[in-house]
């Protein structure tokens, strides 16, 4: 009786390890966005064009584990002017530091289709763990590739003076607001 249940364990264990599949960010379908305030009155929003986002997770997105790699030099907020200064020394300084990074830790889901992920976030030379607010907004097969695909959404907040991302100057926040619209395939 006690092989038969050790037996059954392991192939429990095992069908476990198998539904966990890698999902990639469709870049045509998702946005890495963030927002600012300026002269503490409006805010500024802007995104970053170039990324990838990997996640590991089963057909449900329970458990997800997530890798993030954001390219700074792909910044846009609709003015030419101020991406080239958000891309200088004075700010992310893109050519020294070409990429944010996000490695996930924990996963805690909060609801039927919400959870929380905490991992390291690095931005401008500096590593912080961070805890990202997700939301699973659907789960579907494609009609042509009859793959999975999700729809994703996390926020968040971050200081970008922990960061070393720009100065302490009373024309911007302190805080940035994170938003991440994903459109996931299963590999």
């Amino acid at each position: 009786m006690r092989k038969l249940s050790f037996f059954l364990a392991l192939v429990l264990v095992g069908a476990t390890v198998q539904a966990q599949s890698t999902w990639k960010s469709d870049g045509a379908h998702s946005k890495v966005g963030f927002s600012i305030t300026h002269l503490m009155i409006s805010e500024v929003e802007g995104s970053f064009g170039e990324f990838d986002i990997t996640a590991t997770a089963g057909d449900d997105f329970d458990n997800a584990s997530f890798e993030v790699d954001i390219k700074v030099a792909s910044i846009d907020t609709d003015n030419g002017n101020r991406d080239n200064h958000l891309k200088s020394p004075d700010f992310f300084d893109a050519e020294k530091y070409p990429s944010i990074t996000f490695k996930s830790s924990k996963f805690e889901k909060t609801g039927d289709k919400t959870f929380k992920v905490t991992g390291d976030l690095s931005m401008h030379g500096v590593t912080k763990t961070v805890t990202l607010d997700g939301k699973v907004n659907g789960i579907i097969t494609d009609q042509r590739s009859q793959k999975l695909k999700a729809g994703l959404k996390l926020t968040g907040t971050v200081n970008r003076l922990e960061f070393g991302v720009g100065g302490d100057t009373p024309t911007l926040g302190d805080d940035v607001e994170l938003t991440v619209n994903l459109e996931m395939a299963q590999q």
